[in-house]
Order: C-alpha cells, then sequence, then structure tokens
C-alpha cells in the first residue's frame, strides 16, 4: 500500500467513445449537459499517483499537482470568484509552466449532488476539451484581443487548472490519461452547442451551419495503450495543471481525462471541483 493508505492501483470503468459514433456534439444548457456521441463502457487500472507525485510533470505527462491554496472563502459565490480567482489562478499558471503572461479564459463549477445555472454534472467520457484547430485559432485571437500589437508568441499551453472544493474522499475524483500515451492521430471532435435548454430528440442530430467553427473537444476511443492515473484525496488547498493542447508537439502536449467512481471508498462525499481554463504564452 502506499504512503498515503490507499492502493497501487484501481480498476474502474470509464467511458470511452464507440467505433460507430458518427455525429458527435455536446449539448450545454444550464444546470444539464447531453452528449449525441454513443459511448461505451471500459473497464482501466487507474494507478495512485501520489507515490509517483515527482516523477509525472507538465511536459513529461501533461499534468502536474501542485499545493496552491485560495484566498476565495465561498465558492458558491460567483461575484467573489470573478473579483479573486482568475488573479490567483493566472500567477499559478505561470508558476508552474513558466509561461510570459497568461489570459484567463473562464471557469466552471462541477457537482455531483447539486445542478443549477452554472454548475454542470461531472463529465463522464474520455475527452479533451479542445481540439487543436480550434485551439490554435482561439489562441491566436485571444492573444490579439489582449496584446494587440505586441511581438508574437513564440509557444501557447491551453490548459484547465483544477481544484476540489468538496472534502475527501470524493465519489467521482478525475482521472488524468499520461499524454505520452496518447498517439498524435486520436480523438475526434465533439461539437460543444450551448443552448437555453436541451432539444428534443428529433433536433439533436438536425444540421447546424458552419458547425465546423463552433468550439470543440476531442472525444477518444478506447486504446489499451493508455496510462491512467488519478490523485486519491485531493484537497481544496490541491490543484491540478491539465494540458488542453500544448502548441509544443515535442512534449506531452494534451490529455484525455475523465470522472469515474472510485471503488476504493465506501464513506465519501458528493466530488465538488472548480475548473478554471487559460492560455499560457511563451514569447
Amino acid at each position: 500500500m502506499p504512503s498515503n493508505g490507499r492502493a497501487d492501483v484501481v480498476e474502474a470503468v470509464v467511458e470511452y467513445l464507440a467505433s460507430d459514433s458518427r455525429i458527435n456534439r455536446r449539448y450545454v444548457a444550464p444546470g444539464a449537459e447531453l452528449n449525441t456521441g454513443e459511448y461505451r463502457p471500459q473497464q482501466v487500472i487507474i494507478r495512485n499517483a501520489r507515490p509517483h507525485q515527482a516523477e509525472l510533470t507538465l511536459d513529461g505527462q501533461g499534468f502536474v499537482l501542485a499545493r496552491r491554496p485560495t484566498s476565495v472563502g465561498d465558492f458558491t459565490d460567483r461575484e467573489q470568484i470573478t473579483a479573486v480567482y482568475p488573479g490567483e489562478v493566472g500567477r499559478i499558471v505561470r508558476e508552474l509552466t513558466g509561461a510570459d503572461t497568461v489570459v484567463p479564459l473562464g471557469f466552471m463549477i462541477r457537482s455531483a449532488g447539486r445542478t443549477g445555472d452554472g454548475v454542470q454534472p461531472p463529465a463522464s467520457d474520455v475527452h479533451v476539451d479542445m481540439c487543436g484547430d480550434r485551439a490554435r485559432r482561439l489562441a491566436g485571437a485571444m492573444y490579439d484581443k489582449f496584446f494587440p500589437g505586441e511581438r508574437k508568441f513564440t509557444r501557447f499551453i491551453a490548459s484547465s487548472l483544477w481544484r476540489p472544493l468538496s472534502q475527501p474522499p470524493q465519489d467521482w475524483p478525475l482521472a488524468v490519461c499520461d499524454g505520452s500515451s496518447v498517439g498524435a492521430d486520436e480523438g475526434v471532435p465533439n461539437t460543444m452547442v450551448v443552448v437555453d435548454a436541451l432539444p428534443a430528440a428529433e433536433g439533436l442530430f438536425a444540421h447546424i451551419p458552419d458547425e465546423d467553427q463552433l468550439p470543440a473537444a476531442s472525444v477518444f476511443h478506447y486504446n489499451p495503450a493508455h496510462r491512467w492515473w488519478y490523485f486519491p484525496d485531493m484537497t481544496r488547498e490541491e490543484v491540478l495543471l491539465v494540458k488542453f493542447f500544448d502548441s509544443d508537439r515535442s512534449k506531452a502536449w494534451r490529455v484525455p481525462h475523465t470522472s469515474f467512481r472510485d471503488p476504493g471508498v465506501s464513506a465519501c462525499v458528493p466530488r465538488e471541483s472548480i475548473e478554471f481554463r487559460t492560455i499560457a504564452y511563451y514569447r
């Protein structure tokens, strides 16, 4: 048993995209999400990353855990989050990436126990929140918006800073896939469609003009070569930085991830977390 009292590995079920899934969209409405893609449960081995924390790096695996307390006292207060947290996140991301500057993209609260405006359930499919073409377009547009006329960047990293808000152990922790175990040709687009209310079944696959211009995640088919990790019993004082896209593809440049029902705990609390997306630029 590792020093944190958890098993070295757990066997858990995650949801991979089915090989016959064709139209993949994620509809997002207040308090609800719906995927049109077909997913299949797959049992995988997820390793306890705690004993290996020093070996797991942002450039080597595409994610890194760090202790970074927050001064936000109430994460149910969106005004407080908006006033305090972007600055904290920017400093943390600069420290962890070594980038010159960081542009905030916004945050999402996820909860396994409550819903509402601005609160989504934990994502259960294996995904990366951006596709390469959309990430490049977004990075260029945001840089031009925030730094007009300045010299161009040489590299960017789009990422999410993930922080649990509920006390451990959580029922649906986050699992991250070692980016070095993911092939460059893996992943297909899953278009995000933001709506006021989820459409009826007959409207889910209706034509959407210029759909390739909408934001899209990448979703993944099962690959037995994928190496999965998680950090059990994360606290509010810890953050996990996860790459969505690194323009320097000589490094681990993206990290598929998902939530999973932790079979290693019996008495647990509903997982609640905040994820804050940013783009870090190197000049």
